[in-house]
């Protein structure tokens, strides 16, 4: 299986870039990971509804041009579905068993996602009702993935 996250923005900070390393190391057991950074757009202080539309749309420009056809698509959006790690790992298995070899996680910048974005998704999923930085997102993220590949293999994995 193929798994590739698309984020917004690069990560600053060392230990978010382990983390993200140590579970990429993990998960190279169970699947292709990419990860595909696209750069952000600076948000003003103040901005307004247009200017925040404008931002939402050049990222979504950058993200789309990195799905391809044939990737079912999670948006990560607070308004999504939420799960628990054995639901997700059950998602995950039975997108595999149904022929769906190639998975993309979309994980927008401060502003969150344009509609665009939010509707190539096949889901929108959500972590949390709470806002986190999308650098910690992308820990997280990785670390359900592994989380969810140890749960199918059943692997033991702390609970």
């Amino acid at each position: 299986m193929r798994i590739t996250i698309i984020a917004v923005g690069k990560i600053k900070e060392k230990f978010y870039r382990e983390a993200i390393g140590e579970y990429t190391k993990r998960l190279s057991k169970y699947c292709k990971l990419d990860i595909i950074e696209v750069a952000d757009e600076k948000t003003p202080e103040r901005c307004s509804e247009t200017e925040e539309q404008l931002i939402l749309s050049k990222e979504a420009d950058r993200i789309l041009k990195n799905i391809r056809p044939e990737m079912y698509v999670y948006a990560l959006a607070i308004q999504g579905k939420k799960s628990d790690s054995v639901g997700f790992a059950n998602e995950i298995n039975q997108l595999a068993l149904s022929g769906k070899s190639s998975i993309a996680f979309i994980i927008g910048g401060s502003l969150g996602l344009h509609t665009s974005v939010l509707n190539r998704a096949d889901k929108q999923i959500s972590f949390s009702d709470m806002t986190f930085p999308h650098q910690l997102m992308r820990v997280i993220l990785t670390e359900q993935i592994y989380r969810g590949f140890r749960i199918i293999a059943k692997e033991p994995y702390h609970k």
